[in-house]
């Protein structure tokens, strides 16, 4: 509703994430540019698959896309740019799961691996997440 009244070819970029329901014009990843009238999509996986080139998010599309996420955003002397992209890798993978756009019914083993890594080393909690 806020840019219902935005002129025609209004650009709107977002970090990270695209507008819902709404194909992007241009995506230099992580920023997801849309321009109005919106082009509206027909489906989650028609978004995806505009995003991030894929049908569906496994384990490695995650790890890429959360690691070129890190890099777009922090420092080049930054010291935790595994631990974000572990963080960022199963954020994207649960809300793919719980989105219905995730590869296969069954959680990776990768993923379960970090999900217990975070858990038993660090204290963070990600099963909660998972629907």
């Amino acid at each position: 509703n806020k840019f219902k009244e935005l002129k025609s070819g209004t650009k709107i970029v977002t970090i990270w994430g695209p507008l819902p329901n709404s194909l992007p014009e241009k995506v230099e990843f992580p920023y997801i540019i849309n321009q109005t009238p919106f082009k509206k999509t027909n489906s989650l996986q028609e978004q995806l698959l505009a995003v991030f080139g894929v049908k569906c998010i496994n384990f490695v599309t995650a790890w890429e896309f959360a690691e070129r996420y890190t890099k777009a955003i922090s420092t080049p002397e930054v010291g935790n740019d595994r631990f974000l992209t572990i963080i960022q890798t199963l954020v994207i993978w649960i809300n793919a799961r719980n989105l219905g756009v995730a590869c296969g019914d069954d959680i990776p083993e990768s993923i379960q691996t970090y999900i217990d890594i975070m858990k038993t080393h660090f204290d963070i909690d990600f099963e909660h997440l998972l629907k």
